[in-house]
């Protein structure tokens, strides 16, 4: 009993040990790192913005379960999630990301819950280490993309999915995060239904899953979810009308980006996913710290790989021996269940529905984002395997000596400011853009800028009145499905040499020469990686 007890308290404190660990990593500088705002979590909080101010979003449409933006759309759950965090804190940097951050820091304990009712508690243990310590959620807990919400409402929805199983009351909960997840990623909209249909069959068919009130209640409410969107896809199929109404809207695009699924390019797609799955990085600053692929221009050392994000990638390199070991242990286990129901089945769904996903669309990493919780989970399987295998604590004890000395290095290059990760990522996300905006309005006249700037974080920065915004936009290419304005308000885009007349300020990029405002009696200020001209 004493030898019970002294597990129980070791149990305990490793899970509150490794939440702290990943709560800390995802809280330390919230909003500050990655500095700057990239321009899709840029035009999610402006909609925000534009929806607590006036009840219509930036394109005039009220309550729309899709948003305009850019021409093309936005999926809508990341910004409405926002609007009671805004309406107290106001317009601010680290509420466009809160939303994603309390996903992620909730996604720690929820993906612990599914390992151990699937498995035990020492895999859900190793699981939720793997996802605490991971760059590739640590990353995308701190800023604002809003398709990668996908990944934790899936979660939920496994999560109490699993509990269902066993207790059918679970089940409306389960229906109510995976409705929600169709409002965080458009991508998902033709998988999402066929993983949940074999995933209920399979269940049914091996006794965990019966038809009762709660199931149905469960049916009705995906039903109903599904079901605005169903009407957005009828209409933007040209089967409809937009509607405007005065609590929702429907959007009809300016254009729908269905053309981006591809039957045809299945093999290449296929070839495009295992490149990012073996480099473990898409080559995107804002997905991955980097990878080996990275390594050349810098050659061959410990301070070229931790320039490059080599020894880190997506979930360091140390991890896909056991993703594989997982694999193949869940397939055993598959295998010789026979009839009985295997808990392991359900990864193997949500991996294909990512395999799925890959083959259909030209992936980046937050486009195939659904498939890495499912490998997390079969390394999970393969390290406690390794680890049980060996017996003893020697095994456990390098393995996770070894991941959290790869996590060391990750989190003093994230956060390093002056030639870390914090330093590279800020040419992407447009630092200091918002003072040199502030510098810039305190004066009068038209403010100029490049087209390196994007207008969607001038939207937010700014605050422009939505009102204004619509009566005084000029497109340079409407219409379109990523929309370039011209002009609005009183600020004009696409600086070129020369002197603009009649201009008060202009803000320049690092990629701009300015020198021909030096010339013409410009003074600068610095700001960030912008440069503010004024007369």
């Amino acid at each position: 009993m004493r030898m019970r007890e002294n597990q129980t308290s070791a149990y305990r404190l490793a899970f509150w040990g490794i939440l702290a660990l990943g709560l800390a990593v995802r809280l330390w500088r919230f909003g500050a790192v990655p500095g700057g705002l990239n321009q899709d979590e840029a035009f999610a909080g402006y909609e925000a913005w534009a929806l607590l101010c006036t009840g219509r979003d930036s394109a005039g449409y009220t309550w729309p379960v899709y948003l305009t933006a850019w021409g093309s759309g936005m999926n809508a759950l990341e910004t409405y999630l926002m609007l009671p965090f805004m309406a107290v804190f106001g317009r601010q940097v680290w509420i466009v990301r809160l939303p994603q951050l309390l996903v992620a820091c909730l996604s720690l304990p929820a993906f612990h819950d599914c390992l151990r009712r699937g498995s035990d508690e020492e895999t859900a243990l190793w699981g939720m280490l793997l996802l605490a310590i991971c760059p590739w959620h640590v990353l995308l807990s701190r800023w604002g993309l809003e398709s990668n919400l996908a990944p934790g409402f899936l979660l939920f929805g496994t999560c109490f999915f699993l509990r269902g199983l066993e207790d059918s009351r679970w089940l409306p909960i389960s229906a109510l995060f995976y409705g929600l997840a169709l409002y965080s990623y458009a991508t998902i909209w033709p998988i999402l239904p066929a993983v949940l249909m074999i995933q209920g069959v399979y269940c049914a068919l091996r006794g965990k899953l019966r038809l009762d009130p709660w199931l149905l209640l469960s049916l009705l409410l995906l039903a109903l979810l599904a079901l605005p969107l169903l009407l957005f896809l009828a209409v933007n199929l040209g089967w409809m009308e937009e509607i405007r109404g005065p609590v929702f809207s429907i959007p009809k695009l300016l254009v729908m980006r269905s053309g981006e699924i591809s039957f045809r390019q299945i093999p290449e797609n296929l070839r495009h996913l295992f490149t990012i799955l073996r480099n473990q990085s898409d080559g995107l600053l804002w997905n991955s710290p980097g990878s080996l692929a990275d390594l050349g221009r810098d050659g061959w050392s410990l301070s070229a790989l931790r320039r490059c994000g080599g020894l880190y990638g997506l979930a360091y390199l140390i991890t896909p021996p056991f993703v594989l070991l997982g694999l193949l242990l869940v397939l055993i286990r598959l295998v010789r269940a026979g009839k009985d129901f295997a808990p392991g089945s359900l990864l193997l769904f949500w991996l294909l529905a990512g395999l799925a996903l890959g083959a259909l669309v030209h992936v980046n990493v937050n486009r195939v984002n659904v498939i890495f919780l499912p490998l997390l989970a079969l390394a999970a399987i393969g390290l406690r395997w390794f680890c049980a295998l060996f017996r003893g604590k020697t095994a456990t004890a390098m393995l996770l000596a070894a991941y959290l000395l790869l996590f060391g290095l990750f989190t003093g290059d994230f956060f390093n400011g002056e030639r870390g990760y914090d330093s590279r990522i800020r040419y992407s996300f447009g630092y200091g853009l918002d003072s040199a905006l502030a510098e810039a309005m305190e004066g009068e006249g038209t403010i100029v800028l490049d087209r390196h700037v994007y207008y969607s974080q001038v939207l937010f920065y700014s605050g422009t009145d939505p009102e204004d915004f619509r009566e005084t936009v000029i497109y340079e290419n409407y219409p379109a499905a990523y929309l370039r304005p011209t002009e609005f308000g009183r600020f004009r885009f696409g600086y070129s040499d020369g002197v603009p007349e009649d201009t008060a300020s202009i803000i320049l990029s690092p990629w701009t020469d300015g020198e021909a405002l030096r010339e013409a009696g410009f003074s600068c200020t610095h700001h960030g990686i912008y440069t503010l001209w004024q007369r």
